[in-house]
């Protein structure tokens, strides 16, 4: 087939370009700026634009589907020009739904986590040798692409409730009609998109309510919101509920004993142990049993940039993670927390998101870094700017987190005097962000 994809720079969109040239279609793209790492993969398989904009010249009626990014604008020449000729236009989640609408589809879906999961749930499948294809956000150790394409039996989704494209509002997770969903959590963020917690909750229960009898619901019974969403809504299918397990840490790892078998894990704290625990009843879902699924998981070292480790000595670890909702930075201080409760540990979270930096959010981050023996909050006025939001001082920023020895900084030099200052003995330090701190370059961390 020749596919075409509108925004094709984007992060799922190069790698589903990548995945469809993988499988032998005819691929061609355009977009108005494309950034590495995605410029680099397509230009390695001749993918790349050869110039940048929109052509709609390059759209003929040779073209058999269009295929829509989430940046792309509705009034987008190309897709115009597509909709004149009639070709079937596509948003990335109905396509993905029409590659694998042969397979058992298995969708990750929740306010946090599910990066997580669906990564767990790949590396297990990959341990066990059993045929998969999948869409997941992040790039993952041991898979060179973030989407795959190749009729396998089973697709692993991970699913976001965020609108489909610039034309269709609906969530993305509703377009994948999985057979098998997980619902890992629901705690309000991006209030730019879903302006009221009902509206957020709101996406969910279209997710449920679309359950049919031969379904399965993997639900985190640890969730409040969850499991009131489970009660109102009254899913038809079977309903799976989890929690944490029976875990314990000894000497900093994390273990579970289960029926007569240890297991000692990479992964830590208990939002981590959620994680596994939705990952585990997936995979049994799919015909491997628990202690196959817990010795596989011996070997799992996480997702990128999910506590990932960016220097490991003998006497301090330096993270980094994807942290930046409310739920997402408490878990995450809890977690290195719990795994290291006798040593110093510093936290040090970026707001950049539009929600992040709106005061009538900012808010519900109340106390969730109290875990940490010190703790940052670093944001730059320019992002707010940019963001058209009202500008945030210093002063409210401490009163919002409900944190008089909270430490606030605006500029990167100083935040790099901090951190600097605190890389030190016995210093684990904690960084947290969606962005990249203004472009500091953290290599003087390690």
């Amino acid at each position: 087939m020749r596919i075409h994809l509108i925004a094709i720079g984007g992060a799922v969109m190069h790698n589903m370009a990548l995945a469809l040239h993988a499988v032998g279609h005819q691929v061609s793209g355009s977009d108005d700026e494309i950034f590495e790492p995605s410029k680099s993969r397509l230009s390695r398989k001749g993918l790349l634009p050869e110039a940048f904009g929109w052509f709609p010249e390059r759209i003929t009626s040779e073209l058999d589907a269009v295929i829509l990014g989430m940046h792309a604008r509705a009034d987008n020449p190309e897709l115009l020009r597509a909709q004149e000729l009639g070709i079937r236009v596509y948003n990335f989640p109905e396509y993905v739904y029409e590659q694998s609408k042969n397979s058992l589809r298995v969708a990750i879906c929740g306010s946090h986590g599910k990066t997580s999961i669906t990564s767990m749930i790949m590396h297990v499948l990959k341990k066990r040798r059993m045929p998969f294809d999948f869409l997941v956000g992040a790039q993952l150790e041991g898979f060179d692409t973030m989407v795959q394409f190749s009729q396998a039996p089973v697709t692993i989704i991970e699913g976001d409730e965020y609108f489909a494209s610039p034309l269709d509002k609906r969530p993305k997770f509703l377009f994948y009609h999985a057979q098998v969903k997980v619902i890992s959590g629901i705690a309000w963020d991006h209030f730019n998109v879903f302006p009221t917690f009902d509206n957020y909750v709101d996406q969910f229960r279209q997710l449920v309510n679309q359950s049919t009898e031969n379904d399965i619901l993997i639900a985190n019974a640890d969730d409040e919101e969850v499991i009131t969403l489970l009660d109102i809504s009254r899913p038809k299918g079977k309903i799976i509920k989890y929690g944490a397990p029976a875990y314990k840490v000894i000497e900093g790892s994390f273990t579970l004993d289960v029926d007569g078998a240890h297991y000692q894990f990479a992964i830590f704290g208990r939002h981590n142990m959620q994680n596994m625990e939705a990952a585990k009843n997936v995979c049994i879902s799919l015909g491997i049993s628990a202690h196959e699924f817990y010795e596989a998981m011996q070997s799992f070292t996480g997702a990128a940039k999910r506590l990932e480790v960016l220097k490991r000595s003998s006497d301090h670890i330096i993270f980094r993670d994807f942290a930046h909702a409310p739920s997402k930075v408490k878990a995450t201080v809890d977690a290195v927390r719990e795994q290291f409760p006798d040593q110093p540990l510093v936290a040090c979270l970026e707001l950049h998101t539009f929600s992040s930096l709106n005061k009538d959010f900012i808010a519900h981050y109340h106390g969730t870094m109290q875990a940490a023996d010190k703790r940052i909050v670093y944001f730059n006025p320019h992002t707010l700017t940019l963001k058209k939001l009202p500008m945030l001082s210093i002063e409210e920023v401490r009163s919002f987190f409900g944190d008089k020895e909270l430490i606030v900084l605006n500029d990167s030099s100083s935040l790099k005097s901090e951190l600097q200052s605190l890389n030190s003995v016995n210093n684990n330090i904690l960084l947290m962000s969606s962005g990249n701190y203004d472009n500091l370059d953290l290599t003087f961390l390690t």
